[in-house]
């Protein structure tokens, strides 16, 4: 079954910002969203915010999910949403995962981004998370 928006699947651009090298997480989600339905982009290691955010303006995504484990989640989740409203597409979910200190979720909440999943989330998690939030017609 597809997961659908508005009548298209639901495609979600996952990256990996900043000089973390280590991208097995978003690799498994990447694939887990993908066996649920979504149209999954992977943008590979050591994305800058800018390559991320032209990757979602050009790919057309509804959802942006960043994985983060180098600790300059804030930092990065900052510029990044900065450069989304800049890009006048600061409506696009985003996500983040990874090694998110629990002190830091209402810190990234308030910059908009939609909800925080830290490691041992079950993907089906984060799939019903976008379905509930983008709606799933099929």
């Amino acid at each position: 079954m597809a997961s659908r928006t508005e009548g298209k699947v639901i495609r979600v651009l996952i990256a990996k910002p900043g000089l973390d090298g280590h991208d097995q997480g978003a690799k498994v989600i990447a694939y887990g969203l993908k066996d649920e339905g979504f149209e999954v982009i992977y943008t590979g290691l050591r994305r800058t915010p800018e390559e991320i955010v032209n990757a979602a303006v050009d790919e057309d995504v509804d959802v942006i999910g960043l994985s983060i484990l180098s600790g300059a989640h804030l930092s990065i989740v900052r510029r990044v949403m900065s450069l989304l409203e800049e890009k006048g597409v600061g409506e696009k979910m985003v996500l983040v995962g990874g090694l998110i200190p629990q002190e830091d979720i209402p810190k990234l909440k308030e910059m908009g981004v939609a909800e925080v999943f830290v490691s041992g989330t079950y993907i089906s998690q984060v799939a019903e998370f976008i379905r509930s939030r983008l709606g799933d017609t099929g």
